[in-house]
This record gives structure tokens, C-alpha cells and sequence, in this order.
């Protein structure tokens, strides 16, 4: 029987040495669904993202995956368990090409060559563009163009959940479209994937489900149609008054 949850977290705190940012977080990512973070500035949501990828500790509470206890996990530990993070800013290697950078990607992963094409070729089907400048330094590619080959980066982990911090931060809406399609066409091929997103209607349009954080707690959860539709969240995020 397939888990009803990819990551199911309880209480759940972390921080930054002795300052603490999350608060007690509950929170599920349902399998084979998108689920959004959304709130603003300093809310929590990257730190969040940041202890789920063991970056930071979690300080207490409880982060289950699979049935696996992942709370005094180390990042690479997570990572071999399928929970794949694509950092705010992308932070690819500039100097390297796209490729090279692709294949960082799949560094601890121990696959035969054909698993590993046959993964390159899916990342250049979800992204063509980064074909065509397959041998391109990435650092000079367009903004959008090195959120795909982040995005393509993380695909390359064969993720069980996608987590993206800040998928269309600095971009165009028209580069922003593109990638949401290609998130829709991950997720229809039953990909889970976390979303933090300051665009708060791109993201509940795209989500199934969403979480608002606020100071380091989440306040609010719902479908991501609902919570458009919520008349708390358009004042807060969507600059809608009350009538």
C-alpha cells in the first residue's frame, strides 16, 4: 500500500544556533501532490525547507518519511531517501557547463551509465532549452534559464519529493508559465513536490494543497483553491480589501 504522505512532520523546530525560527510546525505533503508554502518575508518558509534537507538541525519534534525517523538526519542521509532540495538562487556552478552541472546532480547516486542518461534525456524532454545550450557555461544563462537547469539539477537526485524555494523570484511571467507547466507535467507523471513561492496566486493556483506560515508557525492550511478564495489570505497577500 502506497504511504499517504511523503513527509509527515509533527512539532517540528529548528533554528540558527540560538535563535529559534519554527515553532512547532505540523505539517504533510501528500504523495503524488503539489503542496505550497506560502506567507511573507522572515516567515520561516526557507528555514523550513532548510531542515527538512538537513542543512540545519531539527531541534526537536517529529520528521517522518517512508516510516523513517529523519529529525538527526544528516543532508545526505535525506537526500538517499528521495527529498531533493532546489535552493533560492539556484547556486549552480557558473563556470561548468549545463551538463556538468546536471550530472552534480546525481553525484551520490550509484546508477549505471544508461540510468543516467536515460535521466539526462528526461530533464532536456522537461527542459529543451537546456539542450540546445547543453555545453554552455550556466552562469551565463538567462535568470529563467538557471532556475531549469536548478530545477533540471534537482531532477537529476531522482527525487520522491521535489522541494523548490522560490521557483519564480526575478522572473518574467512569461518564463514563470514555463516553468509552472513543467511542474504540472512532473507532477502529472506522479512526482511530489514542496513549493515556496512569493507569488502567492501563481503558487495556490498551481498547488493542491497549501500552508501559510507566519512567524515561524503555520497559521492556515488548505486547498490552494480555497485559500484564493479565502478573504484573510486576500488581504493579507493578494492586496484585496474586505468588503
Amino acid at each position: 500500500m502506497a504511504e499517504t504522505n511523503i513527509v509527515e512532520l509533527k512539532g517540528l523546530r529548528a533554528g540558527y544556533g540560538e535563535v529559534q525560527v519554527l515553532w512547532g510546525i505540523d505539517l504533510a505533503v501528500p504523495t503524488g501532490e503539489i503542496t505550497a508554502l506560502i506567507g511573507s518575508n522572515g516567515a520561516g518558509k526557507t528555514t523550513l525547507m532548510r531542515a527538512l534537507s538537513g542543512l540545519i538541525p531539527v531541534q526537536s519534534g517529529s520528521y517522518l518519511s517512508g516510516g523513517v525517523d529523519l529529525s538527526t538526519a544528516n543532508a545526505v542521509t535525506i537526500l538517499s531517501h528521495g527529498i531533493v532540495h532546489v535552493p533560492e538562487g539556484r547556486r549552480l556552478f557558473g563556470a561548468m557547463s549545463i551538463e556538468d552541472n546536471l550530472l552534480m546532480g546525481a553525484y551520490s547516486r550509484r546508477v549505471s551509465s544508461t540510468e543516467l542518461k536515460r535521466d539526462l534525456n528526461r530533464v532536456y524532454t522537461t527542459f529543451p532549452k537546456l539542450f540546445e545550450r547543453r555545453y554552455q557555461a550556466a552562469g551565463t544563462l538567462s535568470g529563467g534559464e538557471q532556475q531549469m537547469c536548478a530545477i533540471g539539477r534537482g531532477l537529476m537526485g531522482a527525487p520522491k519529493l521535489l522541494m523548490i524555494d522560490e521557483l519564480s523570484l526575478g522572473l518574467s511571467p512569461l518564463l514563470v508559465e514555463q516553468l509552472v507547466a513543467a511542474l504540472r507535467t512532473l507532477n502529472a507523471e506522479g512526482m511530489s513536490i514542496l513549493l515556496v513561492e512569493q507569488d502567492v496566486i501563481t503558487a495556490l493556483d498551481l498547488c493542491h494543497s497549501a500552508f501559510v506560515m507566519d512567524m515561524g508557525r503555520i497559521v492556515r492550511s488548505g486547498s490552494g483553491q480555497d485559500l484564493l478564495a479565502d478573504p484573510i489570505i486576500g488581504e493579507a497577500y493578494l492586496g484585496v480589501l474586505k468588503s
